[in-house]
């Protein structure tokens, strides 16, 4: 399959934040219409992120906000939009740039969008070239064919040796020590009658002479 070049999926992306971003400049203008409001979810850890202390250390990597009847301020630039909320009766004033959108909902209309952060991009690449190390399901695999794969070749491998290793030597001897084992062979093995009768010929030749 040929590689995306073009990154069709980021264009994607970038074409739906523009919905959310015109959504929520209609909100500013017109306020919410209807029974439409917004669940918005975005990355903390993202760079141009602001909010206070106290919930960065609440949501150290996540969380989610509510349009809805308790929000005020709300400003959308080309890059980010800033709105006030109220968290445990405590007025927050929270940035939060497009890009660090993670998911918008509106629940009256279960309409929604999923976002994948570009700033953890290399991170997925980082963990997905350790794939021998996090990768359990998949190191699984290979764990199962390993010890099929080669249980063929060591029987082979065994059984080759086996064979050829007792009757090869054996053959070479009688060749290069012809008087002991050419009496030997004779008696043991019955099934080869002609080398038989030409080793015995060959010593009685030799013995005559």
């Amino acid at each position: 399959m040929a590689k995306d070049l073009i990154r069709y999926d980021l264009l994607v992306q970038d074409a739906l934040k523009g919905v959310v971003r015109k959504i929520l400049i209609e909100a500013a203008k017109n306020g919410l219409p209807g029974d439409h409001h917004f669940y918005i979810s975005f990355s903390t850890e993202f760079p141009g992120v602001r909010l206070s202390h106290r919930l960065r250390e609440k949501y150290p990597q996540e969380m989610t906000v509510v349009l809805q009847h308790q929000f005020w301020d709300l400003g959308v630039t080309e890059h980010a939009f800033e709105v006030g909320l109220s968290f445990s009766g405590i007025p927050e004033r929270l940035l939060i740039p497009f890009d660090a959108i993670t998911g918008f909902f509106d629940p009256s209309v279960q309409f929604g969008l999923k976002f994948e952060i570009r700033g953890e991009a290399p991170e997925e690449s980082e963990a997905a070239a350790k794939p021998t190390q996090p990768p359990r399901g998949a190191g699984s695999e290979p764990a199962e064919l390993q010890p099929k794969l080669p249980a063929a070749p060591v029987a082979g491998k065994s059984a080759v040796p086996r064979l050829p290793a007792k009757p090869k030597p054996v053959d070479s001897k009688p060749d290069k020590a012809a008087p002991p084992p050419a009496a030997e062979k004779p008696e043991k093995t019955g099934d080869a009658d002609v080398p038989a009768a030409e080793v015995v010929s060959l010593d009685a030749f030799r013995k005559k002479n």
